[in-house]
């Protein structure tokens, strides 16, 4: 008997699409959302209802910020499955960087930031070299030493601030005009972030993804299969530490220009591996899934500060029982029991057709 095939001589129409087109066409809606404050101003005048304001605008930009380091994590942690807890260093050298090229020597944002996001992948590189001879735990603590030891640095250089903190770093300014603004901040955010979640699937689905997936399962069959494991190690955490330069800078130099230490300790830390582990590791809208609903969870529970590293840990602890691989676990599962219904369908549709026969 014969199965008929599941894919069609005729082309589906997403195939004629070109891969840009939809996130351009992203892009574009994106653009709308800060429209929506006027709209609820609007409103508010009318019936006193207020549905989105300017702290809604800075929580969607810190949501953004989020998103991208979120992404760069998953791909040192969830594609090459390198168990790192310093990621959040590397995003305190991006801002600290982007800060002194803007702040201290005059440079603008749009050249502030490359600058920093190489600096942090030099630092990233760097990272990388205790991953050559560590797993598991131990690399873990490895990075976590690194991630303690870069806080306590900064928080004693006078030059950095200090504990005091740095602040008067200068917003990014186009055409002449200061994007201080929130809502005129989110065409930076946005931007960054999508072109961040592109490219994160770019990778995922290059050779350098496959290689990367090939490390998670099985360093010594990767390493037997003719795969350079350390340089591959390398190159996952510099593409991981490119994200967290980038998200670095941009939390700089969000209004109001202020960045502390305290902005980059384990609480921080804890905070984005929350998001991953949540939407699913190796899961990139997962991810992205994570990082909106922590973000939203960190904005609510404000006035429980003193609990949220509970609230945290409950959560986390929830997800690996009950979602072991995260919202992306479940996705998957879904899309594949949605592909077998398919098959059984068409089987019996042509078994019926036939009349039992092949």
């Amino acid at each position: 008997m014969s199965i008929p095939a599941l894919s069609s001589a005729t082309p589906h129409w997403r195939d004629r699409v070109h891969p840009i087109l939809p996130w351009l066409l992203g892009g574009v809606l994106l653009c709308f959302v800060p429209f929506l404050q006027r709209a609820s101003d609007s409103l508010k005048g009318a019936t006193g209802f207020e549905f989105y304001n300017a702290n809604t605008q800075f929580v969607i930009n810190v949501m953004l910020i989020n998103i991208l380091l979120a992404v760069g994590l998953n791909i040192v942690k969830g594609f090459a499955g390198q168990v790192t807890v310093g990621h959040v260093a590397l995003m305190a050298i991006g801002s600290y960087a982007s800060a002194v090229f803007s702040a201290y020597l005059g440079l603008s944002f749009w050249i502030a930031l490359p600058l920093a996001v190489l600096v942090t992948a030099i630092a990233g590189a760097l990272v990388g070299i205790p991953a050559l001879r560590l797993e598991g735990a131990y690399l873990a603590l490895a990075t976590l030493g690194m991630a303690e030891s870069v806080r306590i640095i900064i928080n004693g250089t006078d030059a950095l601030g200090g504990g005091v903190g740095l602040g008067d770093i200068p917003p990014p300014v186009l055409f002449g005009i200061p994007l201080r603004e929130h809502a005129l901040y989110y065409y930076v955010c946005m931007p960054l972030a999508l072109a961040g979640i592109y490219f994160s699937f770019a990778i995922l689905s290059s050779d350098i993804g496959r290689v990367f997936k090939a490390l998670r399962e099985d360093p010594l069959a990767a390493a037997a299969s003719g795969i350079n494991v350390a340089q591959y190690k390398i190159i996952a955490f510099v593409l991981s530490a490119i994200y967290a330069g980038a998200a670095g800078s941009l939390k700089a130099h969000l209004a109001p220009g202020y960045i502390h230490p305290d902005n980059y300790k384990l609480e921080e830390m804890i905070t984005l591996l929350l998001m991953v582990v949540f939407g699913g590791l190796g899961h990139i809208w997962g991810g992205v899934i994570g990082a909106i609903a922590v973000t939203i969870i960190v904005h609510k529970t404000q006035d429980f500060y003193i609990y949220r590293l509970i609230i945290f840990g409950m959560i986390i602890v929830l997800t690996v029982m009950f979602m072991p691989r995260g919202l992306g676990g479940i996705v998957d599962d879904w899309r594949t029991r949605r592909r077998f219904r398919a098959i059984r369908e068409k089987t019996a549709a042509h078994l019926r057709a036939t009349g039992g026969t092949s």
